[in-house]
């Protein structure tokens, strides 16, 4: 398993949090050896905790060379080089030739039976004719072309012009290094639909994200009252626009019907547009919080009202494995199979004003289908998003590739 990514502490992001756990799971049943680099900044106790529970692992030092820090010259220059060469200057920085002969010669030497890349950043390392010697898997966990395109749709940077010259050049690189595989992963449908579209010949499999269900106890209470909680990172721009949207136009129509209701914003770094929400009457912004589980065990009902985003959302999965009744934008239920035919109904939809509303009332007023959301949305992470059923998912595949 190739990371130059760090994989822990496995709380730092979502890289971090798959990598170790897909890691961890195969470490108990198969020969592994992870190839990876220090991280910028070595905590020791990090290191050291890493190392019990991974025994077999080779730490190269770390790459660093800033883009941020470059001149316009320098940052002309790259654009060329990922012109002629395709690979984003960003990958290039971090190139580690300490890698890359660790990987020559254990790949010539028939050290492996299987190479994996989690992550894209890492396919910089892997030559095309490796495929003949070895099954070659990578490991998708965010599209660059996927998400410049993303970035061009929603305009949440102000990299604009940047991102149109870039999407070509990206997209012809993503369906460039995806050839090299003898298969493809990636964690959302949205992103497998965006690969296929390149018409690689490699086929792209779907591996969604999981949790570690220790850390989410489901409640033991049926909580009543009329209660709302949204918690999420309250300086990422989706979350922003989720809290104002639900605060400025959902919640004072809910205010009307149910004058008791209360709206607690529950996350980290609220930025300015996000504070002043909390001079409205009824809403809380409460900043970093030791334990947002505690705030899903006491509320009535949980709310993702984000309207931008792509694949299984880590805070859906966390609220459902909880037991708190979760009404959501189909943006936060992207991938989760929460209604339908033959579907145990485990969450409610929203994307109107009124939709929202009408859900979160019925919820207000109905204990028995508070605690159908409560027992089928744990149900589901137990049986589906667990990481030890993810990691079996992706077991089966690499076996698959070596038989």
């Amino acid at each position: 398993m190739l990371s130059s990514t760090f994989p822990y502490p496995p709380i730092q992001g979502k890289t971090q949090m798959r990598t170790f756990s897909l890691l961890k799971y195969l470490n108990q049943r198969h020969d592994l050896t992870l190839v990876t680099q220090f991280p910028e900044q070595v905590i020791e106790d990090d290191i050291n905790n890493f190392k019990q529970q991974i025994k077999k692992c080779i730490i190269f030092p770390s790459v660093n060379c800033e883009a941020s820090s470059l001149g316009f010259l320098e940052k002309a220059k790259q654009l060329g080089v990922f012109f002629q060469q395709g690979t984003p200057p960003r990958f290039l920085s971090h190139y580690s030739i300490k890698i890359q002969k660790c990987l020559d010669q254990a790949i010539d030497s028939g050290e492996f039976d299987l190479l994996t890349c989690e992550g894209s950043n890492n396919e910089i390392y892997v030559r095309p004719q490796w495929r003949e010697k070895l099954p070659t898997l990578i490991n998708i966990h965010r599209s660059v072309w996927g998400a410049c395109k993303y970035q061009i749709k929603t305009q949440i940077t102000e990299s604009g012009l940047r991102n149109q010259i870039n999407l070509p050049l990206l997209r012809r690189y993503e369906k460039q290094y995806c050839g090299k595989f003898l298969s493809v992963v990636t964690t959302s449908k949205t992103e497998q639909k965006l690969l296929k579209d390149l018409k690689i010949e490699t086929p792209v499999a779907l591996i969604p994200n999981g949790l570690d269900l220790i850390g989410f106890p489901k409640r033991t209470v049926n909580q009543g009252g009329q209660r709302i909680v949204f918690i999420g990172a309250m300086d990422k721009p989706r979350n922003v626009d989720a809290a104002r949207f639900f605060s400025l136009e959902v919640f004072p129509k809910l205010k009307k019907r149910y004058p008791e209701a209360t709206l607690e914003l529950v996350g980290a770094s609220p930025v300015p547009e996000v504070e002043e929400l909390g001079q409205i009457s009824g809403i809380t912004v409460t900043g970093y919080v030791h334990s947002v589980v505690e705030y899903l065990h006491w509320t009535t009902v949980c709310v993702i009202p984000i309207r931008q985003s792509t694949g299984i959302k880590i805070r859906s999965l966390q609220v459902l494995a909880t037991g708190t009744p979760l009404v959501a934008s189909d943006y936060a239920l992207e991938g989760l199979p929460i209604d339908g035919t033959g579907v145990p109904l485990s969450a409610m939809r929203a994307n109107e004003i009124d939709e929202y509303v009408y859900a979160i009332g019925r919820l207000f007023e109905q204990p028995k289908l508070r605690e159908k959301l409560s027992i089928n949305g744990r149900a589901l992470i137990e049986q589906e998003y667990t990481w030890e059923r993810i990691g079996e998912r992706y077991e089966r595949l690499l076996i698959h590739l070596t038989s």
